[in-house]
């Protein structure tokens, strides 16, 4: 068997209504809630959206994180938003490329929220496989149970000090 270094999908349940995991992603405030410092979303036309409104298919966005500095700045375009169980988007998680990309498809199980992330369109170059790949993965793995942890008990799991390096939870 080989081994597929261009995607991963990671999947996790969480004990919350399937629109609470929506609005915590497809939401400035919701996302900036378990995942990013900073999140700013505009429209097509450049329009800012505001910290509840949902984004929508062509919506551009900017990204900081806790415990990176302002250099550490992401921008990408969201290639899907269908306002219930699906989102995507563009991911350069720092190789300014835009090729990566990432999916979330969300769904009922047992009475419970399955969030499910694919992040895919990695590059195959060895750089790429450690960063892209085995790096996304872990911090996707991170992020995810802090949003577990977020709407189940409201425990923040990230690091915020941008001192602390070299640490999973940011």
């Amino acid at each position: 068997m080989q081994y597929d270094w261009t995607t991963f999908t990671k999947r996790i349940p969480v004990h919350a209504p399937l629109a609470d995991v929506y609005t915590a992603w497809a939401t400035r405030d919701g996302i900036e809630s378990w995942f990013l410092r900073t999140s700013l979303f505009t429209r097509a036309d450049g329009e800012e959206r505001g910290p509840h409104d949902y984004i929508q298919l062509g919506d551009n966005y900017t990204w900081r994180w806790h415990g990176w500095g302002d250099e550490v700045t992401h921008y990408g375009n969201i290639l899907d938003a269908n306002g219930q169980d699906r989102l995507a988007f563009t991911f350069d998680a720092g190789n300014k490329s835009n090729d990566m990309q990432v999916r979330v498809d969300l769904s009922r199980e047992k009475g419970q929220t399955i969030v499910e992330l694919t992040q895919y369109h990695i590059p195959t170059d060895e750089e790429s496989k450690f960063m892209y790949h085995l790096g996304c993965m872990e911090g996707w793995t991170f992020y995810l149970a802090n949003l577990k942890s977020i709407l189940e008990g409201g425990i923040d799991l990230r690091n915020k000090d941008v001192e602390i390096k070299k640490v999973i939870n940011s």
